[in-house]
């Protein structure tokens, strides 16, 4: 392939869920909490800053996707983030994974394989899930703790990793 058409390809973001894009409003800032009736539909918190960068990221030529393993639908995480004006090119949820990863593969792979979809840079709370980037050929970004400059960090590491030789 030459770098031609290479260039064309959009690079992939993905983003886990859970201590990710929802924290709790007891250890992170978060987003408005949606009104009623939508508040008792969608319990969970946003990240303060998440539609902000999920758009921005998008806006500079990323094509952003949630890789989680949690079983929320497809159907509920696309409907939950429509309300913050936010729309993903991509859901992998553990249904998927497990479907299309796992299989009928003997061997047991891990819970997230950012790779398997093209994905060139995860972002999750999880230590196992990031120590097991360079082996599975992902790259990682570790988000778990409050961080008032996550966005920037993240457009940071997601520039850097675009421009790295292939």
């Amino acid at each position: 392939m030459n770098n031609d058409s290479y260039s064309e390809e959009k690079m992939r973001v993905s983003f886990d869920l859970d201590e990710v894009l929802f924290v709790s409003p007891d250890t992170h800032k978060t987003e408005p909490a949606l009104r009623f009736p939508f508040n008792k539909i969608y319990k969970e918190r946003l990240r303060l800053g998440t539609p902000d960068l999920v758009n921005e990221l998008q806006r500079l030529g990323y094509e952003v996707w949630v890789y989680t393993s949690s079983f929320r639908t497809e159907r509920y995480i696309k409907n939950l983030f429509k309300h913050y004006k936010v729309h993903f090119d991509g859901i992998v949820n553990a249904q998927r994974h497990l479907k299309e990863v796992q299989g009928n593969n003997k061997t047991i792979l891990p819970q997230k394989l950012p790779s398997r979809y093209r994905i060139s840079l995860h972002i999750d709370d999880e230590t196992v899930v990031c120590s097991l980037g360079p082996q599975y050929g992902y790259k990682t970004y570790q988000l778990d703790a409050e961080d008032d400059e996550w966005k920037e960090k993240i457009i940071k590491e997601a520039e850097h990793i675009k421009n790295l030789p292939r």
